[in-house]
């Protein structure tokens, strides 16, 4: 259970990293529309340039949350599932070693007080 543990130790951080971002960058786009609203507001429609530039940051937060979200979600996966493998791995380990010891402690001669 002690080397599971520390298997797992950076799984939960790794994870939150994968939810959490895309997140960040959708409150980064909102930022960005706001931005370009009010850049409409003070201008008018008439500026397309006011408003490229909302939504130019809208876009480049999307696409950051993006690309830190699914390297972060994928390379989770991946080291959970390696995670389980190890554990499996140990598990089957440990049952041939207890079945050995059953084998030598039943082979092993009693020995009589006296």
């Amino acid at each position: 259970r002690h080397v599971v543990h520390r298997l797992e130790r950076f799984l939960n951080t790794l994870g939150t990293i994968a939810i959490v971002s895309p997140l960040l960058g959708l409150l980064g786009t909102v930022f960005g529309m706001i931005s370009m609203f009010f850049a409409v507001m003070v201008s008018g429609v008439g500026d397309p340039l006011k408003m490229a530039g909302g939504i130019g940051e809208a876009l480049v937060c999307t696409a950051s949350g993006l690309v830190v979200a699914i390297p972060a979600y994928f390379f989770h996966r991946y080291f959970r599932g390696r995670v389980s493998d190890l554990v499996i791995d140990m598990e089957v380990q440990v049952i041939a070693l207890i079945d050995e010891l059953a084998v030598v402690a039943d082979a092993a001669p009693v020995r009589s007080a006296g």
